[in-house]
């Protein structure tokens, strides 16, 4: 298994579920009737496959490692960069999930800031996964030598052994398929 590939994969997945969001919060802007309990869904899906799954990999798997082996180069590129990235989603989704309360407690006003922090986490996921894909993990690749990259296979073998066990991919990928059908 190579971990960078997957992951890339991954990406492409995220993507999809970025599409349905902005779908979303398109059918709120022209006050079209939405399910607001879908959102929580959605945040479901960016929680524990974008986030706990993905994102879990990248940060044990992968950015603890390139901190640590590729110098002060990497450093900054993951803490300062990927990771601040990585908690703006975190929070954009928090502000998310509290706006759909809102809209569904009756506060109609709350619809700005389901827009608003939806369309600011698919914004950032986008340009994110990019940078991830053309530098972080091109960099990752150059630079690790083949024992580490090798290790980050092994490693990422076992996380996504688990994940099976739990089922992980196959339900949040019928959530996607389920959604995009939907919109």
């Amino acid at each position: 298994m190579n971990c960078i590939d997957l992951m890339v994969e991954e990406h492409r997945n995220i993507k999809r579920m970025l599409a349905v969001i902005r779908k979303y919060c398109y059918k709120v802007l022209k006050n079209e009737k939405v399910q607001y309990e879908d959102f929580f869904t959605l945040i479901d899906f960016v929680r524990n496959y974008a986030d706990r799954h993905h994102h879990g990999k990248e940060e044990e798997l992968l950015f603890n490692r390139m901190m640590n082996e590729l110098g002060s180069a990497a450093e900054k590129l993951v803490r300062h960069g990927m990771l601040v990235e990585h908690d703006f989603g975190r929070l954009y989704i928090q502000e998310l999930e509290a706006a759909v309360k809102r809209v569904m407690d009756g506060d109609d006003e709350s619809r700005l800031d389901v827009i608003a922090n939806a369309i600011s986490y698919t914004h950032l996921l986008h340009r994110h996964i990019d940078k991830e894909d053309a530098v972080v993990f091109k960099f990752a690749e150059n630079n690790f030598s083949k024992e580490t990259l090798e290790a980050i296979n092994l490693d990422c073998e076992r996380f996504e052994r688990e994940a099976r066990e739990g089922n992980i991919q196959q339900k949040y990928l019928d959530i996607l398929a389920e959604f995009e059908a939907k919109v």
